[in-house]
């Protein structure tokens, strides 16, 4: 990483040692290499991470001497990012894709091994999901936007998920691990989740994962509706507006959001109605596939 030419002065040249150590954070920096990385003289870095660590930004390790960014440093970062939560950042657009496409509009987040609606737009079409109303949860892997999340995870933290969700999804009849490792492989290729998969009878959903900064799937947008209105040739115009509207979304992602760590919390005064359960009566209603 090198500073820029014209950055000559303090400011600039302590946001490049920052920027620098970021970099290697994981495993820690060296006076010399932090020094190549932004340009300049192992005096000089030396003087701005002493700086950095004297302001309680970064921190030098007494024994290997290498160093890092502190936690005082993602404290303050914690407080900055974008001024609203996940779920207020997507409202507008879920309000905008409803009106544009005429279905359903959920916002799924990842929590732990489940996925939990965060919200949802209602289109003109009567319709239940796997997650019911905005609260309910569903394990990954199950309905079109668990599954876009599944898919997008880091490979070790997705395997973990399967091993633990597979006794669950086998509950809904028509999963074992190789169909469920095929469609994950799918939808990683295609880049979306949209298929019939046959759990609810003439519906069809499709979801695109929302990804932070890192890549990693943290949410979905999906889209419920009837089978007939998700038909071979509109399916990619749907898919389109869905990509466009969530590879928006993510670069606005705090990655200190609370919602994304404890999304039950910030649901407390909104009522979650009935999710869906297998073999439950589906005559109250129509079900679509979120």
């Amino acid at each position: 990483m090198q500073a820029p030419a014209t950055a000559t002065g303090g400011v600039p040249r302590v946001f490049a040692v920052i920027r620098a150590l970021s970099a290697v954070q994981a495993e820690g920096g060296r006076v010399t290499q932090l020094a190549r990385a932004v340009g300049l003289t192992q005096g000089t870095t030396h003087r701005l991470l002493q700086s950095l660590v004297a302001e309680g930004m970064a921190e030098q390790d007494e024994r290997t001497k290498l160093y890092r960014l502190s936690m005082d440093f993602f404290a303050l970062a914690a407080k900055a990012g974008n001024p609203g939560d996940l779920r207020s950042l997507c409202r507008p657009v879920l309000l905008r894709l409803c009106a544009s496409l005429g279905d359903s509009i959920f916002l799924l987040v990842r929590s732990g091994f489940d996925a939990v609606c965060l919200d949802r737009s209602e289109g003109p079409f009567p319709i239940r999901s796997f997650t019911g109303d905005i609260g309910g949860r569903v394990a990954l892997g199950v309905g079109q936007g668990a599954l876009a999340i599944l898919a997008f995870l880091p490979e070790a933290e997705r395997e973990e998920v399967i091993r633990f969700n597979l006794s669950r999804v086998r509950e809904y009849g028509v999963f074992d691990e190789v169909y469920l490792r095929t469609e994950i492989e799918r939808v990683r290729q295609l880049g979306y989740a949209g298929r019939n998969t046959g759990l609810l009878e003439g519906m069809a959903g499709v979801a695109v994962p929302i990804c932070d900064r890192e890549g990693r799937a943290v949410a979905a947008l999906s889209v419920g509706t009837i089978a007939d209105r998700l038909n071979t040739d509109r399916m990619p115009t749907v898919v389109e507006l869905l990509k466009r509207e969530a590879a928006a979304i993510g670069p606005k992602i705090n990655p200190f959001d609370a919602t994304l760590r404890r999304p039950a919390q910030s649901l407390a005064s909104s009522p979650a109605e009935q999710q869906f359960v297998p073999g439950a009566d589906r005559s109250a209603g129509v079900a679509a596939s979120d």
